[in-house]
């Protein structure tokens, strides 16, 4: 079942936090925040569980570290049961960043990495306000349905080994380029592990996303895919049997001998890395070899890219409103008439392969 938030022009959050100033200095910035009210706070993920559907929120913050029953498991019983927009508070630290890979995956909308000194929490707090109004906008699945539909899976993956070994691409092979924001995780999670490994072009994945985090998604990935994936570093090239996916932080291009570059030029669209800047350096070099895919996302970085492939003849696929988690960059592409197809997720794959073979 798809959940949105109630009629009501105020979004009621719940604040889910085992520190005590945490929820305290959270509540207190999200009330101060217009069109925001905190209707309650749970000090761990039990807690929480008892007082969703008392409460009714429409957002929910959720701390990943929490004892009793930590955020994952927290998050995949509200997921279930009472699903909803839900962000997530996550350190900084390793653990806590494949935590949080894996909180997207099982259908969180966002993330707000926690400051590791009380120093920062000002920015925070600004971040954590501006991700509750987002997700409240945001459509949700149990995930019974998404199992149901194949768009996610559990945390424990099948570990896929004994990869074919990545060639170069001829001159005849095509380049799939794909671009995801809010959502993102799991529709990637839902695409990449659906391509065969015989498949005749090089990948690759603009997710936007911070530094420290898109590692983690490279290797959840790479451990669910007949295909090699790992974050792209200088000097990467595109290969068969591949998929390079931006680093969170950076803009990712390709230079004329087809060797990526990264830079921390100024964010495109308020994002880096962003999808039209990949894209349209992708576009000038292989022109209607280009397969792109515009995934779930706010806002309409793809757009400029996409209308480069579609006008040199490359092949542009779009997902569809009703499997977005937020329909705003595939439907910016879509209205601007550069789309081939549009097609839900569950058909995002199988579209590709064809694409490719076309």
């Amino acid at each position: 079942m798809s959940n949105l938030p109630s009629d009501s022009s105020v979004v009621r959050v719940l604040v889910v936090d085992d520190s005590a100033f945490m929820r305290f200095t959270i509540s207190k910035h999200l009330n101060e925040t217009p069109g925001i009210s905190v209707i309650g706070a749970a000090r761990d993920g039990r807690e929480a569980l008892e007082l969703i559907p008392k409460l009714n929120p429409d957002v929910i913050t959720l701390d990943v570290e929490m004892p009793r029953l930590d955020g994952l498991s927290t998050l995949r019983e509200i997921m279930t049961s009472f699903p909803r927009p839900v962000v997530m508070l996550s350190s900084l630290t390793s653990e806590g960043t494949v935590e949080t890979v894996q909180a997207l995956t099982l259908g969180a909308v966002d993330f707000v990495a926690k400051p590791e000194f009380k120093a920062n929490i000002n920015s925070v707090l600004q971040e954590v306000s501006e991700k509750v109004l987002k997700a409240s906008k945001a459509r949700v699945w149990s995930i019974k349905r998404q199992v149901s539909t194949g768009t996610t899976a559990s945390l424990k993956q099948p570990i896929v080994e004994n990869k074919q070994k990545p060639r170069p691409l001829s001159r005849q092979e095509k380049v799939v380029v794909i671009g995801s924001s809010t959502g993102g995780p799991r529709a990637l999670n839902a695409v990449i592990p659906s391509l065969p490994e015989k498949l005749p072009a090089a990948v690759v994945v603009i997710q936007h996303m911070p530094a420290g985090f898109t590692r983690s998604l490279a290797e959840r990935l790479d451990a669910a895919s007949r295909l090699k994936v790992k974050e792209a570093e200088p000097g990467d090239t595109l290969e068969v049997g591949k998929v390079l996916m931006a680093p969170g932080g950076f803009h990712m291009v390709f230079d004329n001998q087809g060797f990526v570059t990264l830079n921390q030029n100024p964010p495109v669209h308020g994002v880096r890395p962003a999808v039209d800047v990949t894209l349209i350096s992708l576009a000038q070099l292989y022109g209607n070899r280009i397969v792109s895919v515009i995934l779930t996302g706010m806002g309409n970085d793809g757009t400029n890219g996409a209308g480069l492939v579609h006008g040199s003849g490359g092949w542009v696929i779009a997902e569809a409103e009703e499997s977005c988690v937020v329909w705003g960059m595939p439907r910016s592409v879509t209205e601007a008439g550069f789309t081939n197809q549009v097609v839900p997720l569950t058909e995002v794959a199988q579209s590709i392969v064809k694409a490719v073979e076309s």
